[in-house]
């Protein structure tokens, strides 16, 4: 069922949206071991459980949702409120200069605090990484913030430059899911090439998922 209020769709979140950490278990499905893989791009359409995406690659993507799938909206969010003891999941590449610079930031929920906590490799861009990992401190500079994060068994220091998309996770319904509309898929694809998703991150009033 989809959410009805922002409360009870935080409580669902903190178990069902683990995707944005780019976690994927592999699994075995009827057509056979499926891998991972994730989706991005703009929906084509949208009806009986199947989405047509067309993929930022130019591929179109034909994708099953599966039995009690989840769906999340993002929102906007402001760089300037993030603090010491948030929970953050950001996308970055390495500088020049050393540390990470942030391709893109989600702020969690307090309810999904602790969710993925870690760093490893993503694709939004090669050679990035995402980290989710607690704000341990937060610094204004001429160049945007630079926030130092912290999980279990590592450290970085990422600047965040000023115009880097910085979102948190919104309520959405099956109506957003319109023509056109940007959505963020954590999927799992059979060897005979069928993808099947449980989770869908949506763009809403707006606001494309940047992950």
């Amino acid at each position: 069922m989809l959410p009805r209020h922002l409360p009870g769709f935080l409580a669902t979140a903190a178990v069902s949206l683990s995707l944005v950490v780019g976690l994927g278990a592999s699994a075995f499905a009827e057509g056979g071991k499926t891998d991972p893989v994730r989706v991005r791009g703009t929906i084509i359409s949208f009806a009986d459980k199947a989405l047509t995406v067309k993929t930022r690659e130019g591929d179109t993507a034909n994708v099953t949702l599966a039995p009690n799938w989840k769906l999340s909206g993002v929102a906007s969010a402001d760089v300037a409120s993030i603090k010491p003891g948030d929970f953050v999941g950001i996308a970055s590449l390495p500088t020049e200069s050393g540390g990470d610079g942030a391709l893109e930031v989600v702020i969690f929920p307090p309810a999904m605090k602790g969710t993925g906590e870690g760093s490893r490799p993503w694709d939004l861009k090669p050679n990035s990484t995402m980290t989710n990992a607690t704000v341990a401190d937060a610094v204004t500079g001429v160049d945007g913030r630079t926030v130092t994060v912290s999980y279990r068994g590592g450290e970085k220091k990422i600047a965040i430059p000023e115009g880097t998309p910085v979102v948190t996770f919104a309520p959405a319904t099956e109506a957003d899911l319109k023509p056109g509309t940007a959505v963020f898929i954590i999927a799992e694809k059979a060897l005979d090439g069928r993808i099947t998703a449980d989770r869908i991150v949506v763009g809403t009033n707006g606001v494309v998922p940047p992950m």
